[in-house]
């Protein structure tokens, strides 16, 4: 049981008194103190941030040492109500992840005119070694005060994009995408092409009006010696050149720039020119939730509007097998509606069901389903055991099939917006994938895009190649 906290007020403190707190310094804690404090010195947190084997070797942290002091003023000796004046430390050894650190404060004058105690302040390590030293000068409560112990708020830290860093991550070493960029005449989608090519995951062909591309570069300041660029009268002209340019085999990807997706996607649907497949084209979404432990797949909101039970069937398959090119050998996939029960005047639950007794024909495969299930049912554990729901993909879902485009896009947005969500995404189902970017996008969410396009079209070939 925690004990209450009591100061002891100038009257009652005598020259020698001591008092003494251990603790040990975490990688928590090193990653708070960088937070609050803006300390961002690479000796403090570079190598904590790396989470190697290499912690021992950490060295700094001594500014953490130098707060277990006011700790200690303040809740020991002489506890609540000192005013903490200054202080005067050397730090003598670092602190290394893992050491504790035990500090002792030890009164060594007192100044009655204006109630001023002075303390020797020593900190020293698990093996004894001294790590701190100085002294420590603070205004001592005449006040008698005790509080209850007051329960701090547990401190969750989310690191974001981590999910979008270990996609572009299995790229390394890969040979980048020859990528055609459709009318790339803004700043934005020009520098996310150059910094895609820059990360080794595309080879940018620049299809738009040449001047327009060039005014664009030299506003962002780019060199495009490197690239090349195709000229064309327009945005559309741009879109059907780039498909002619798959049909022609001289570009593996699409990659939307400053037009809108109808645009580009009406060349990719033609039906004399386009490059449509036997496959139904849907786009996945791969969103890095920070507080969700893996990549969160929403699938279709931005294609498909009202998609038919068919369409669903081909729509779960293009994301089982999106996820297998990531790597997941049998993602869990759960097909979202308003609840867990199928009921004929919830249309999406009846589709839900029937999905999953396609998964269990071979009609779907490579995938474990689920359906129907609320959303709160597909992300948590908890809910789905309050909710009496035995499933094995219920709280711990890769793959979320939403009953609509609308449903598909409020969901994806409110998971940006209100839950930080960093978004990527591609198109697939047509001859190669689009990546489909916004104005909106982050760098890091532009280069996973591209980074799902390579690792879609690397896993592709090899199922060719396995076929052949």
């Amino acid at each position: 049981m925690n004990r209450s906290i009591q100061n002891r007020t100038f009257t009652e403190l005598k020259v020698g008194d001591t008092a003494s707190i251990a603790r040990s310094l975490t990688y928590k804690d090193i990653e708070v103190f960088a937070i609050m404090s803006g300390d961002i010195n690479p000796t403090n947190v570079d190598q904590a941030f790396a989470k190697t084997d290499t912690f021992h070797k950490i060295v700094g942290h001594g500014m953490w040492g130098g707060a277990l002091i006011s700790a200690v003023l303040g809740t020991e000796l002489p506890g609540p109500g000192t005013i903490y004046l200054g202080q005067s430390l050397e730090f003598r050894t670092p602190i290394a992840l893992g050491d504790t650190i035990t500090v002792t404060l030890k009164l060594t004058q007192k100044i009655e005119e204006n109630h001023q105690v002075v303390f020797d302040c020593q900190a020293r390590n698990q093996s004894g070694e001294l790590v701190i030293t100085g002294t420590a000068r603070a205004t001592a409560p005449t006040e008698k005060i005790c509080r209850e112990p007051v329960s701090l708020p547990e401190i969750e830290l989310v690191e974001k994009g981590r999910h979008h860093r270990q996609i572009i991550a299995k790229t390394e070493g890969w040979k980048p995408i020859r990528t055609a960029v459709v009318h790339p005449v803004d700043m934005v989608s020009l520098l996310g092409a150059v910094e895609a090519a820059k990360a080794n995951l595309i080879v940018p062909v620049l299809v738009g009006p040449e001047g327009k591309i060039r005014a664009a570069a030299q506003l962002a300041q780019l060199d495009l010696s490197a690239y090349e660029v195709v000229s064309t009268e327009n945005s559309s002209a741009a879109s059907f050149r780039a498909v002619a340019m798959v049909r022609e085999a001289k570009v593996e990807a699409l990659m939307k720039g400053a037009l809108h997706t109808d645009e580009l996607m009406h060349a990719v649907v033609d039906p004399q020119h386009g490059i449509r497949t036997e496959r139904r084209m849907s786009h996945v979404l791969v969103m890095d939730v920070a507080s969700y432990p893996r990549p969160l797949f929403i699938t279709d909101a931005a294609i498909n509007i009202f998609p038919t039970l068919d369409d669903k069937r081909e729509i779960v398959q293009n994301a089982i097998d999106l996820a297998h090119a990531l790597g997941l050998t049998l993602p869990k996939v759960a097909i979202l509606s308003a609840e867990e029960t199928v009921r004929s005047k919830i249309p999406s639950t009846v589709e839900a069901g029937a999905l999953c007794k396609m998964a269990d024909r071979g009609q779907i495969t490579g995938g474990i389903l689920d359906g129907p299930l609320a959303f709160d049912s597909a992300v948590s554990l908890e809910a789905a055991i309050t909710k009496g729901i035995i499933s094995q993909v219920a709280g711990q879902a890769d793959i979320f099939v939403v009953p609509d485009l609308e449903a598909g896009n409020m969901l994806a947005k409110q998971l940006e917006y209100l839950a930080g969500a960093e978004v990527a995404g591609i198109v697939l189902g047509a001859r190669v994938p689009i990546i489909l970017t916004s104005r909106a996008d982050k760098p890091l969410t532009r280069l996973s895009s591209c980074a799902l396009a390579l690792l879609w079209v690397h896993y592709q070939q090899s199922a060719k190649a396995s076929a052949a």
